[in-house]
């Protein structure tokens, strides 16, 4: 399922993230630090949902966030959708 996920606390602003059969198949982060958003999608396309949410949850930045943090609830939502 397509979902799109509006972040929360991040410089980035949005996820739009696709979980197929439970792989995420596509991950388009709008705004953020460029390289490391582009480079946190193409790191998670192809990988397993739940591994996925295993790995990034709970990763610090400020705020009590992270835009890794906050994809790993983009795949949840993803993934339960």
């Amino acid at each position: 399922m397509k979902v799109h996920y509006v972040t929360k606390g991040t410089c980035s602003t949005a996820m739009d993230v696709e979980v197929t059969d439970g792989i995420v198949t596509q991950c388009v982060i709008t705004r953020g630090c460029a390289g490391n958003t582009q480079g946190l999608s193409k790191m998670v396309i192809g990988r397993p949902a739940q591994e996925v949410i295993r790995l990034l949850r709970g990763i610090q930045c400020r705020n009590g966030t992270s835009c890794p943090d906050q994809l790993s609830y983009a795949v949840e939502q993803a993934l339960n959708a």
